[in-house]
């Protein structure tokens, strides 16, 4: 292969990243640069290999042949890649560096901060980097090295321990019982209240499930976070199903309901196989492992409210 046809690893990433977004915005935001830089390198590394990469279309950027071709290798390279960095971190043992933790913004509304904050002070060479979001990061591509969040199963792909059963019930604020006239000590009839429905964010999570089935009354607002449905039930907007650990937790909500069935789920604390030998990984899901099993009267519902 000619000198000026070498391809640069990091000009691929570029590449990768576009093509796997359709937009140059996208790409940038996932390689945390500004998306000039993207547009800079993808059109460098056209040129040096004098072949067009993509289509320029008013949708998005769409991949040429010869960018199908290439694409197929790079991805096979940036697999390989991936797990050489796997396979090497599963191998250091120093208790340093960061460590990547995926989970819910409910669990970091109440339950894992002060066990952070312990790990913290036990391993200070540890820097804890927590992403929250709704949806479930990619251990194996490195996007996080742990994740703590409800799942009834997890991938496949992923290694660790169920820790306990999430339970769900109906909470309202004192103010909007009140309002409604109703006795938290009776039975609520569900079906003639006004509810904190959940956006599409959350459609395939257990709670909107129970909801679209049980159809219990007319959504008053919709919320993309059940920490923000939270709130809103605080505010006395109406009825809204929340986890018993962030529901109890919550002072100004009262439970209406004994925990819902349909709406259960696990509490999962999970690494990918190549990881979990790595001292800070191992190191962290043993002492969050401990300190979440302390926690399961919260999680499943029995703790006193």
């Amino acid at each position: 292969m000619h000198s000026h046809h070498r391809i640069d690893w990091e000009d691929l990433r570029f590449v990768l990243a576009v093509a796997e977004a359709s937009s140059l915005a996208a790409a940038a935001r996932a390689l945390g640069v500004n998306h000039t830089t993207v547009l800079r390198r993808v059109g460098a590394f056209e040129q040096k290999l004098g072949v067009r990469l993509f289509d320029r279309l008013p949708s998005g950027y769409t991949l040429t042949t010869g960018g199908e071709e290439l694409l197929a290798v790079a991805r096979q390279m940036a697999e390989t890649v991936t797990e050489l960095e796997r396979r090497l971190t599963g191998q250091d043992l120093r208790l340093e560096g960061s460590l990547r933790i995926t989970t819910t913004d409910t669990l970091m509304a109440c339950v894992l901060p002060p066990i952070l904050t312990a790990f913290q002070q036990q391993h200070p060479g540890v820097l804890l980097e927590v992403n929250t979001s709704n949806a479930l990061a990619n251990l194996s591509h490195r996007d996080a090295d742990v994740a703590i969040r409800p799942a009834v199963d997890p991938p496949e792909t992923l290694v660790g321990r169920r820790i306990a059963t999430v339970a769900f019930a109906v909470y309202a604020a004192p103010s909007y019982l009140q309002e409604r006239g109703l006795d938290p000590a009776e039975k609520i009839a569900f079906t003639g209240e006004r509810w904190i429905g959940l956006g599409d964010a959350l459609s395939s999570s257990s709670v909107a499930r129970w909801m679209r089935a049980r159809r219990p009354g007319p959504a008053a607002l919709r919320c993309d976070s059940l920490v923000s449905a939270r709130e809103a039930a605080v505010a006395g907007i109406g009825l809204a199903a929340l986890p018993c650990y962030l529901g109890d937790k919550t002072p100004g909500l009262v439970r209406v309901s004994p925990p819902v069935a349909e709406m259960a789920t696990a509490l999962w604390l999970l690494t990918h196989e190549d990881l979990r030998r790595t001292a800070r990984v191992s190191a962290f899901t043993e002492f969050a492992g401990h300190s979440l099993a302390k926690l399961r009267p919260l999680f499943d519902g029995s703790a006193p409210s």
